[in-house]
């Protein structure tokens, strides 16, 4: 399995490393949605400065996910930190699918509730350029989504 992701952003690039040991499960869905394409053109529809980026939805509104089955919660004592990538999901635990947020200050509130399944390791001044707003008046995107 490969150990990182790179989101080309249009405001830059950010590299991932992939934490298959805290949340196998969520990063081989991350991964085949990622190399099928999935992510590409997708929009971060909410952005809340010093909280987190949330995207991964193909419809931009926040409502939608993938194809696939949601997945069954697979929570870790891993800190929600700046940088840190973790599911999005509804009041429901096991609903996450293909949501995600990237943690733009640390919001340790979210730990033990949220599947931490990754972590910004550069690139992060690009996460912090999206712009703000739920939704964003003009959406931050991910121009392209690979796995390496």
């Amino acid at each position: 399995m490969a150990d990182t992701l790179t989101l080309t952003l249009d405001t830059g690039d950010v590299t991932i490393k992939l934490r298959p040991d805290l949340a196998p499960g969520h990063v081989e869905r991350i991964t085949t949605l990622a190399n099928e394409g999935f992510y590409d053109g997708v929009v971060f529809h909410r952005v809340i400065a010093g909280f987190m980026a949330q995207g991964g939805d193909p419809t931009g509104t926040g409502m939608s996910g993938s194809k696939l089955p949601d997945l069954k919660a697979e929570f870790s004592r891993e800190p929600h930190k700046r940088g840190i990538c973790s599911m999005a999901r509804t009041n429901q635990p096991h609903t996450a699918n293909s949501q995600f947020f990237i943690c733009l200050d640390d919001a340790t509130f979210l730990d033990g509730q949220y599947t931490v399944w990754g972590e910004v390791t550069s690139g992060m001044d690009h996460v912090d350029a999206l712009p703000k707003g739920e939704p964003p008046r003009t959406p931050g995107k991910i121009v392209k989504a690979t796995v390496g």
